[in-house]
């Protein structure tokens, strides 16, 4: 993974020739760059810069991080057709904002629109813990409820994975709502479809993960 600061702020010829070291790594197979760039400032998405990210011996994967379908403008919208034109698979990462995304039909908006544009919608993180952005941050259950929201509203194919990274560097975790709780009885379950309506399903193959 190359990130943090974004890899696309460095010339074409320097991304290739770190692309390079990496190639001659053996068990170095699949590549992944996190980048704002295709959003914050499209216009370096070049077509040297496409090619470049096109190996012949590693999958190279381009995680687009975008918060809000406003960022998606025409610019931004070519940006991504060029690296997918080139044969880079692009995926999104989405941090969940107060005040900036906090509703399911922004991120309805802002999935549609990533899938239209042939990127498929990876992670909603909750957010962090960081010093300076409690104005953002929102709990974990208005998360899972914003989560669940969407079920309903966009299809699989937009649905990204709502993940929370486990203070201390444990590990990013899937925290969505769970929709199957295992019937007091023993005897079955109980679903939650998308509308909230509860559902019975006799099966017995073991104890709930969500209970």
């Amino acid at each position: 993974i190359l990130s943090g600061g974004d890899p696309l702020l460095i010339s074409p010829r320097r991304l290739d020739r770190v692309l390079g070291r990496l190639d001659a790594i053996g068990h170095v197979g699949v590549v992944r760059l996190h980048s704002r760039v295709p959003v914050a400032d499209p216009g370096r998405v070049s077509p040297d810069l496409a090619a470049t990210l096109r190996r012949a011996d590693t999958a190279v994967w381009m995680s687009v991080h975008t918060n809000h379908p406003r960022e998606l403008t025409q610019h931004a919208a070519a940006a991504i057709a060029r690296l997918v034109d080139a044969g880079v698979p692009v995926v999104s990462q989405t941090v969940l904002l107060r005040g900036v995304n906090d509703d399911p039909a922004v991120l309805e908006a802002l999935f549609r629109r990533l899938v239209r544009l042939r990127v498929k919608p990876y992670y909603l993180h909750h957010p962090d813990a960081a010093p300076g952005t409690a104005h953002f941050r929102l709990s974990l259950a208005e998360g899972q409820a914003i989560a669940g929201a969407l079920r309903g509203r966009v299809s699989g194919l937009c649905q990204p994975t709502y993940v929370l990274d486990i203070p201390g560097g444990h590990g990013k975790v899937p925290v969505g709502p769970c929709h199957a709780r295992r019937d007091p009885e023993g005897a079955g379950w109980t679903i939650a479809d998308p509308a909230g309506g509860l559902h019975s399903y006799p099966d017995d193959a073991g104890p709930s993960e969500c209970d």
